[in-house]
């Protein structure tokens, strides 16, 4: 039980930049939360019509990949225990499923969790965007059904090259961006980036269930 040399450094030098690294991020996580939720309580101006589709707050979910460093390092860590204990109690990584479903959940409420402080005043936009522009849609085809359809132009008046059809057009493309605006500033590809980012460190052990050999053996089987 005596340790070497190796052991003192790992528990004295080692573990100890390792916590304080770790703990470090969950700092900074919090903070960010924190900030997020300051942000949240302020009158924003979010405009229903803009093209990425959550009121001008998209380049949010740019922030996400800044956390990778933590996911990474936090899935070692957990890839670690789980390594240990495949290897020196006999247990199989199949075993695990629901925990690594479990973690993967944790950490997705940990980092994408702060974002959801914006969900009142994303559906708010949308809820104002279509009835405004629900109005003003019905004044536009009023408007168009009653100039092209029911008399109410000259009849030399040319139908092609007016604008009348593009500006309907344009008006049901806003609508259609309204209508499929997210109540959270993040998308499916981020919550799929993250679900990897922090699932690669556990990949290594899918070799404790399939040889490397028979798993080359089959994937050339695959590819030729």
């Amino acid at each position: 039980m005596q340790p070497s040399l190796a052991g003192w450094w790992y528990g004295y030098v080692s573990l100890l930049m390792f916590q304080f690294i770790l703990l470090r991020w969950y700092f900074r996580l919090c903070i960010w939360g924190r900030f997020l939720w300051q942000v949240s309580r302020l009158e924003l101006s979010l405009v229903p019509t803009n093209p990425d589709h959550a009121g001008g707050l998209g380049f949010l979910s740019l922030i996400v990949p800044a956390f990778t460093p933590l996911l990474l390092a936090q899935g070692s860590l957990y890839a670690g225990m789980l390594a240990n204990r495949i290897f020196f109690l006999g247990a199989k990584l199949p075993e695990f499923v629901s925990d690594l479903a479990l973690w993967a959940a944790v950490f997705l409420v940990a980092v994408l969790g702060p974002f959801l402080v914006f969900m009142p005043q994303l559906w708010r936009a949308k809820r104002t965007g279509l009835l405004e522009y629900g109005v003003l849609a019905q004044r536009l085809v009023r408007e168009f059904d009653h100039k092209w359809l029911r008399g109410g132009t000259a009849a030399d008046e040319p139908l092609m090259g007016s604008g009348d059809i593009q500006s309907l057009a344009d008006l049901a493309n806003s609508f259609e961006v309204i209508r499929t605006m997210r109540p959270v500033p993040f998308t499916k590809e981020t919550v799929l980036l993250f679900l990897v980012t922090t699932l690669v460190p556990v990949l290594p052990l899918t070799l404790t269930m399939v040889p490397m050999d028979e798993l080359l053996r089959r994937l050339l089987g695959v590819l030729f």
